[in-house]
């Protein structure tokens, strides 16, 4: 698992490279702007509601003495809620509306590692845009499944700790997901993907630790997510793939590119 997670973060060493000598650069107009105005509205929401929030944790204070410091942490607590709630959300509705775009760039990322004659699609864009609700949409109610009891105990001195830490993974975990299917499903069916990618989770998590992690930094994160995870996703479960024996490469320059 481990070496797994590590492989899945240097895939994204030379991703500056290749989408630049593939000029890959304008495809990604509409999915940055997707996620600008997405990451936007979810931090005024955070922004706006998080004084609702800590007001409502802060009648759980009922002396009155330290009322105000609570209702000052309770604030900060319920913006933290929210943010952790927001992502989820921001990173399944991108990956989701971003599929018809996302999909084409996967593509010729595999037909660079591959060779033309290996690639094959037999999906329109409206067939892709409802896969990526369908799958994102499935992992948006699992991963809140999983992650709302880990935020409640997150609020837990010390065990929240480690709650925080489960929850980035789980986060990170779901996002690698969404970025892997872009090329799994020119090959899989939709089951036969959410196996593929259960079965090689540690690529999935350590490609979506760097997708979570840029998007702590400050707009520039959010402009160049998408494209270099989805970059680096492409390139690594090529290889994934490959491995499993259910791609047929008889050109020996792809096996040397991908290998």
């Amino acid at each position: 698992m481990i070496k797994n997670i590590f492989k899945g973060i240097k895939a994204y060493a030379g991703t500056f490279k290749l989408i630049g000598q593939l000029k890959l650069w304008k495809y990604f107009g509409v999915p940055v702007l997707i996620s600008f105005l997405t990451a936007t509205l979810i931090g005024f929401l955070a922004w706006g509601l998080s004084d609702n929030i800590g007001r409502f944790i802060a009648k759980l204070w009922v002396w009155e003495w330290g009322s105000e410091t609570f209702l000052s942490i309770s604030a900060f607590l319920g913006g933290l809620a929210i943010i952790a709630l927001g992502l989820i959300l921001y990173k399944h509705i991108i990956m989701a509306l971003s599929a018809p775009f996302m999909s084409p760039v996967s593509e010729k990322i595999e037909k660079h590692l591959l060779g033309e004659q290996h690639v094959h699609r037999d999906t329109s864009n409206k067939e892709q845009l409802w896969r990526g609700v369908r799958i994102n949409v499935r992992n948006l109610f699992l991963e809140l499944l999983f992650t709302i009891p880990l935020i409640i105990i997150s609020f837990i001195p010390v065990i929240g700790i480690v709650a925080s830490a489960l929850i980035f993974l789980i986060q990170s975990y779901y996002a690698g997901f969404g970025n892997m299917d872009y090329t799994l499903e020119r090959h899989f069916k939709y089951d036969e993907s959410t196996k593929f990618v259960r079965a090689n989770s540690g690529v999935a998590i350590g490609n979506g630790i760097v997708f979570m992690a840029m998007l702590f930094i400050p707009v520039i994160g959010i402009i160049l997510v998408l494209p270099l995870s989805v970059t680096a996703s492409t390139t690594e479960t090529v290889r994934l793939i490959k491995e499993s024996g259910r791609l047929k490469v008889g050109d020996s320059t792809a096996e040397n590119l991908i290998s």
